[in-house]
């Protein structure tokens, strides 16, 4: 089955959150805007509603909950009763109810717990699903920068996100692709519900990017830039349906939408993460 046309989803992290790139964003069709408590110094719902308050119903705006102003500047959390007043303080700041509210990199205090593991991450997710059936957001998803150490934890009692947010690329390695994957299949999600961040690894002025030439993963291989090829194979990279994207200039934005026309040769993308995997194993040989 096909999925639905690949997504840009514009995201806010390093962002200036100037108007005139949501603005520059609305004018290329891009109508999804992602966010955080914790961006532009736990300032960025209030900087949005502030700035662009008129703008944000064209957009479906996702966030996410996780992190907290701490004495040493931030801290993870995911006691249930601060994600809930963290979502509960996102609606307020943005003046609307998000869309979709991510818990955030929950991988961070799992690794640091002192209780069971799963019993953590099995409230906070409860945390979540029950903000969203109260109507403080319309759906809740994960976003995770590293998936592996949720993989023993995920099985059919805990509840299931609307949405799985990872790293996608060419830049992503093999152990946190095939922990994707494991976490794509466990939750069950299908078309729609899988969306993927940091396309470039951080930066698109990375050296990384004057060595290699992604356009080799399209079948239209010379239509596009590197830049443009590298986004649209991330798409792949794992499979996902939207990828967050951080700019603060429309005309980068503008060229990452025009990258969206072309299209990927699968049988080069599933040689490039066999040779991944290979790589991978010999390494922990």
């Amino acid at each position: 089955m096909r999925g639905p046309d690949p997504r840009v989803v514009l995201g806010l992290h390093r962002s200036r959150h100037e108007r005139r790139l949501l603005t520059g964003a609305l004018d290329l069709g891009v109508t999804a805007l992602d966010t955080s408590t914790n961006y532009l110094g736990f300032r960025s719902h209030q900087v949005l509603a502030r700035t662009a308050f008129d703008l944000l119903p064209k957009f479906t705006v996702s966030t996410k909950v996780g992190y907290f102003p701490g004495p040493d500047g931030t801290e993870h959390s995911l006691d249930p009763m601060r994600l809930t007043s963290a979502v509960e303080e996102a609606a307020k700041d943005l003046r609307r109810e998000p869309d979709l509210v991510f818990l955030h990199n929950p991988e961070r205090s799992l690794r640091e717990a002192l209780q069971p593991s799963k019993d953590l991450l099995a409230g906070a997710c409860a945390a979540l699903n029950d903000a969203t059936e109260k109507g403080l957001c319309a759906a809740w998803g994960v976003a995770s920068w590293d998936p592996s150490p949720l993989l023993s934890l995920v099985d059919g009692t805990l509840p299931r996100p609307s949405v799985l947010m990872v790293r996608a690329g060419l830049l992503v390695g093999a152990r946190t692709l095939g922990a994707a994957d494991t976490l794509i299949g466990a939750w069950g999600l299908g078309d729609g519900e899988v969306w993927g961040m940091s396309p470039f690894g951080g930066s698109t002025g990375a050296s990384v990017w004057d060595r290699i030439d992604p356009r080799l993963f399209l079948h239209d291989c010379g239509r596009l830039s590197r830049v443009q090829a590298a986004f649209r194979t991330a798409f792949h990279l794992p499979r996902v349906d939207s990828i967050a994207v951080g700019t603060d200039e429309p005309t980068h934005l503008g060229e990452l939408v025009g990258a969206l026309t072309g299209q990927v040769e699968e049988r080069a993308v599933q040689e490039y993460r066999r040779l991944l995997r290979d790589r991978s194993r010999d390494q922990s040989a």
